[in-house]
């Protein structure tokens, strides 16, 4: 498969979204809402569950199952209340000692007029900041689509993993076509160009892992397996050293 056919099969009609991945993969989920600034934003799901009887924090960008559901959770755009819920349910886990856990499957942050009078930019700024310090395990899978701030928003953990037709970019191949060559028709050449795939990043060390699609029943097993692996992993680290690899991690991206 080229870039491209990655890029359609991260999109594709029917592929699983992240409320089902935590239906399949935690126990007990009980979902939390709202922001305590604005209101609730049905883009990410938020909540607590067990991991194979570890207690942990879970939160997802949702696109939706059907077109009624797709419009109620804004096609996986977040608005600026969807990242201020993520970060108190992440202060919250790293009250009570729970690991934290990002399904990430979103073309990106809404760019709607009231997403930006709400603080969008900012939002999204002090994720990326709250969880670089965040005292208490976080891993984030790609699911899907891993659009630009968007996704970045709930992916500075201490490791990031993607599934095998999974996309992580700083823009669509569109958006990229659109800026570079004022053609759409050129959003092949753009995929390419971006190396937005699974196999692309994980060669430039930007993520740890690569989960296999041999079917998604083995997908939610296999994850169910290897996240409960890491997450005892990490949970033996302590909070010093957690936190300097967390930092060594980014720090590193891109260097030699």
């Amino acid at each position: 498969m080229d870039s491209f056919d990655r890029v359609k099969a991260a999109r594709a009609k029917g592929r699983p979204t992240g409320l089902d991945y935590i239906k399949k993969i935690i126990e007990d989920f009980t979902e939390f809402h709202g922001d305590r600034r604005y209101g609730d934003d049905s883009a990410v799901i938020g909540g607590i569950g067990l991991l194979g009887g570890t207690p942990v924090t879970v939160i997802a960008l949702e696109k939706g199952s059907d077109t009624k559901d797709k419009v109620k959770r804004n096609f996986g755009s977040a608005h600026p209340e969807g990242y201020r819920k993520a970060l108190r349910l992440m202060k919250q886990a790293e009250k009570f000692n729970r690991p934290v856990i990002c399904f990430v499957d979103t073309a990106g942050a809404f760019c709607g007029l009231g997403a930006e009078e709400r603080g969008q930019g900012q939002a999204i700024a002090e994720n990326l900041m709250e969880m670089m310090t965040l005292k208490t395990p976080i891993i984030s899978v790609l699911i899907g689509e891993g659009g630009s701030g968007g996704a970045l928003g709930l992916s500075v953990a201490d490791e990031v993993w993607m599934l095998e037709n999974s996309v992580y970019s700083v823009i669509s191949p569109e958006g990229c076509a659109s800026i570079l060559w004022k053609d759409a028709s050129k959003t092949k050449e753009a995929s390419e160009c971006l190396k937005l795939t699974a196999e692309d990043l994980l060669s430039f060390e930007i993520i740890e892992k690569i989960v296999p699609e041999k079917s998604f029943d083995q997908v939610f097993s296999d994850l169910n397996n290897l996240l409960s692996e890491k997450i005892g992993e990490l949970s033996q680290l302590s909070n010093e050293v957690l936190l300097e690899k967390r930092y060594k991690r980014f720090r590193g991206i891109g260097v030699g």
